[in-house]
């Protein structure tokens, strides 16, 4: 009788996989299908601009002046890129120092409100940061130096929308080293300070490097933040205290009104954009796939 019964369990697991890989095969054709479509919308759009060698234009032109057929994109993408590196330089460490605090010094009632807490400002709507930023941090910074909206603040609130994600992905990394690994390393001696920076963290160094990874893509690819904080002025930054302008601020600022050319110029900058949060998004797979 247990034999029939332990057969009949096999071949209901063997007819629900049946069922559901091709269900799954389709949504992952069907997301696959989403993400190319919305390449190729991109660069239809940004084509009356990208045709004829005016893509070039992009990384030739002295700056961002769309009435006089100026599109170049460096100075914002230099913002774009100086966010982002110095809100990981600042969110790594804090992100890394939660998550091994979550995952072996937390007390057990505290736990699980803590990462109750990670998960709820991981999930807070950037908009609410940003206004944080504008009403609080840019005040301090302008009395600090003026003028207030600045590339320090854009970094700051950035640092502290993406520490969760830092946080919580480290924590998984974490947590997913084998037990008998860390229990070996205690046998040999190896004091729990010792065993948590030679063996815990290199055994979860891809998850963790994952992590990085993509909060590096969200970092890049926030909006909100960068529009309430940064100043918008389309400058190379020179200074922490530099009002500056990120490519994404610059496509909600004149998405509404551009038109020809200049609007073809801001769909450049979204397909841009798009690009490297694809070459970042590749970089957490591969790290995952090789854990």
């Amino acid at each position: 009788m247990l034999m029939i019964l332990s057969k009949v369990s096999s071949l209901s697991r063997w007819n629900i996989d049946r069922t559901l890989a091709p269900l799954l095969r389709m949504a992952g054709m069907m997301c696959a299908a989403v993400l190319i479509l919305i390449v190729l919308f991109l660069l239809r759009e940004a084509w009356p601009l990208l045709g004829n060698g005016g893509w070039v234009n992009l990384f030739s032109d002295d700056g961002w002046y769309p009435l006089e057929g100026l599109y170049g994109l460096l100075p914002m993408l230099a913002v774009s890129l100086a966010v982002m590196l110095g809100a990981i330089m600042l969110a790594g460490p804090v992100g890394l120092g939660c998550a091994l605090f979550l995952q072996f010094y937390a007390p057990p009632g505290l736990r699980k409100s803590f990462r109750l807490l990670l998960s709820l400002l991981a999930g807070m709507p950037s908009v609410v940061l940003g206004l944080w930023g504008l009403t609080v941090l840019v005040p301090i910074i302008a009395l600090w130096q003026p003028p207030g909206p600045s590339l320090l603040a854009a970094i700051a609130v950035l640092t502290l929308m993406i520490v969760p994600t830092m946080a919580l992905a480290g924590a998984a990394a974490l947590s997913a080293v084998p037990a008998d690994l860390v229990s070996g390393a205690a046998a040999l001696g190896m004091s729990a300070k010792s065993r948590l920076l030679y063996v815990v963290i290199p055994a979860a160094r891809h998850g963790i490097l994952s992590g990085v990874l993509m909060s590096m893509a969200r970092a890049l690819g926030e909006t909100m933040v960068l529009l309430m904080v940064s100043g918008n002025v389309v400058q190379y930054p020179h200074g922490l205290f530099d009002p500056v302008r990120a490519l994404t601020a610059n496509i909600a600022l004149e998405m509404a009104y551009a038109t020809g050319t200049h609007r073809a110029g801001l769909f450049a900058s979204g397909l841009f954009l798009t690009l490297l949060v694809l070459v970042l998004a590749w970089l957490a797979a591969r790290s995952v796939r090789y854990d």
